[in-house]
Order: structure tokens, then C-alpha cells, then sequence
């Protein structure tokens, strides 16, 4: 089984807030994203959501909490229940990597026109 090259692997996608899942561990999905811009709010109720930015600055907003900024080789974990909103600025585009259950939803329990419903693979 050979190693997985995060660079070419982002180099296969383009489109913003549509993670693709490339590797599975323990019930986990890594997953890649690129995103840009504002995300919509949402929680996950039974899991909790990791993100490390290879590339851009990530911002988290959260309703009871002060924001979280996440710079290129920095991570954070968003905790189950916790309702939350990543975005960008300035328009930049950020590349991140996320850890999650596999059965997690998208968007948590909302329904949104950037929800995914079916991730693909790499």
C-alpha cells in the first residue's frame, strides 16, 4: 500500500466546502478540503470534528466562545455539540485536512445548498 501525497492529492480538486475522503482508520475518515469564504453554522451532536490547515488561515466562529484562528501546521478540535462556522477572508483559499467519524454529516442536522450527502474518494 503506498503513502498518500497530501500536495498531489489537493491537486486532483477544485471545488470549495466538498471534503473527498482519502484514507480510513478506526471508524475515521480523513478527509481533504479546500474551502473559501463562509461556511454555514452547524453542529455534529455525537462527534467530534478535527481540522489542520496545510495552506491559507482558517477562522471558526462559535456562538458561546471566542473565535478560533488555525495557521498552516496548527490543528484544532471542535468538540461534539458544539455549533460552529468555518470561513476565510479576504478571499483566500485554504486547504485542510479533517478527521472524522465516518457517519458524520456534512452540515450536522442542517440542510444546506453546500451539504454533502456523499463524499467522494481520492
Amino acid at each position: 500500500m503506498p503513502a498518500i501525497n497530501i500536495a498531489q492529492k489537493f491537486s486532483l480538486f477544485s471545488d470549495h466546502w466538498s471534503p473527498k475522503v482519502v484514507a480510513e482508520l478506526n471508524g475515521q475518515a480523513v478527509k481533504l478540503a479546500k474551502v473559501k469564504g463562509e461556511f454555514v453554522w452547524h453542529d455534529h451532536a455525537g462527534e467530534d470534528e478535527l481540522f489542520m490547515v496545510f495552506k491559507g488561515t482558517l477562522f471558526i466562529d462559535f456562538e458561546d466562545r471566542d473565535p478560533v484562528v488555525i495557521q498552516p501546521g496548527e490543528l484544532f478540535v471542535v468538540p461534539r455539540g458544539v455549533r460552529h462556522r468555518p470561513h476565510t477572508k479576504d478571499g483566500e483559499e485554504v486547504q485542510l485536512l479533517l478527521l472524522e467519524p465516518i457517519e458524520t454529516k456534512h452540515t450536522g442536522e442542517v440542510d444546506h445548498e453546500l451539504t454533502v450527502r456523499t463524499y467522494d474518494r481520492l
